[in-house]
């Protein structure tokens, strides 16, 4: 049995350039170390993504370990003190994309599979993977597609630990134990063009697209509750493409996103909007059109065993008290939760997405610790 080194596998992966949708050999890698652990590896391709399900075990429980091997794209490459793809270590520091977020963080979970079972521990259970090449984009054919396939073919999952970067500062201080939904809504207001000292032959579709996004902006959603801050709607971007002083503009579109907690439903919140539209439409002859999604909703996984475990597994490492937190942003979490009792924790997430995202060495390997400790927790205690 081999005894895995997790910096080196980090490296592995890195230097697979798996921008989202490319595989780009991340998955193959996976899979070949996976099955020389013993593991029964299934992959599941969607469209342009490829993802990959793998069990060790046939018996109850599974801890499912969940992650993504694709990454955003690097950006400007000459901006990068070190090749992006190079999985440089210096100064204490692994450098590269996804060296964060989070391909250090699956390799510290499988180097803590391979090193337990290198010391003749067997879990009483099964350990699985759930891999996917779509988190960092649309999420259509990654998580959500996987875990229905796997459930048809019979798989259950009885607690999943994704592996993000979810400490702000340091190893240890924050596990999520839930997330706020997001909606994202795209409003087009479309009037006539005309001359500004001929108002009466136009119809100006700024004032009523002002008008929607005051109201909108006005309402407080919420004081936040016991689990989640307050629920934020956010105006992104405001174009008319007009660029003369004397023409009334066609049209008119913005871009917000709220992210809610549980003291609403996407569906609550589309209501409420379609309606602020339907009030500002009834004086305004033209037309108004919107595109209103919702890519997850808010999902909170009650504290319990499973969150006590992992918060010893942390103290053990680090001596932590690690806060179990609501914030931040979505992640393929959303799609688990109604699967299964899921978590997040991985590494830092100072650098994600950034020029020279990096990882530092002790993190990894302590990660890797607290992921070993949280084995034999789950499976022996």
């Amino acid at each position: 049995m081999i005894k895995l080194d997790p910096i080196a596998f980090a490296q592995d992966l890195i230097r697979c350039p798996s921008i989202t949708p490319k595989e780009a050999g991340a998955l193959d890698l996976m899979q070949s170390t996976l099955e020389s652990l013993g593991f029964t590896c299934t992959r599941y391709p969607f469209g342009e993504v490829d993802n990959l399900y793998a069990r060790l075990g046939t018996s109850a429980p599974n801890l499912c370990y969940a992650g993504h091997t694709d990454v955003v794209p690097v950006g400007n490459a000459q901006a990068w003190t070190h090749d992006p793809f190079a999985a440089h270590i210096f100064d204490g520091k692994l450098w590269g994309r996804g060296s964060a977020d989070m391909k250090a963080g699956i390799a510290a979970f499988v180097a803590a599979v391979a090193q337990q079972l290198a010391s003749g521990w067997t879990p009483k259970g099964s350990i699985s993977f759930l891999i996917t090449g779509d988190e960092e984009g649309p999420a259509i054919n990654g998580t959500t597609k996987v875990l229905d396939a796997i459930t048809e073919a019979g798989e259950i999952i009885d607690h999943c630990l994704v592996g993000e970067p979810t400490n702000p500062n340091t190893l240890g201080e924050m596990m999520k134990i839930g997330r706020r939904g997001s909606l994202n809504a795209v409003i087009n207001v479309i009037g006539t063009q005309g001359h500004v000292a001929y108002p009466n032959l136009a119809d100006n579709p700024v004032p009523v697209m002002v008008k929607l996004l005051s109201a909108l902006t006005a309402k407080t959603l919420d004081e936040g509750n016991d689990n989640f801050q307050p629920s934020n709607l956010e105006v992104t971007s405001i174009d008319v493409n007009n660029t003369a002083h004397n023409v009334i503009a066609q049209s008119a579109q913005a871009k917000f996103n709220i992210r809610y907690n549980t003291e609403h439903t996407g569906d609550e919140l589309l209501t409420w909007i379609e309606s602020e539209i339907a009030n500002v439409q009834k004086d305004f002859k033209g037309k108004i059109e919107s595109d209103l999604r919702v890519p997850g909703n808010p999902f909170l996984t009650i504290p319990g065993r499973f969150s006590t475990l992992l918060k010893a597994a942390i103290k053990d490492v680090t001596g932590k008290d690690a806060e179990l937190s609501t914030s931040g942003g979505t992640s393929d979490a959303r799609f688990i939760c109604n699967f299964a009792p899921v978590i997040e924790f991985g590494l830092i997430g100072k650098t994600i997405h950034q020029i020279d995202e990096y990882a530092a060495i002790d993190d990894i390997n302590n990660l890797c610790e607290i992921y070993k400790s949280l084995l034999i927790r789950y499976f022996d205690a």
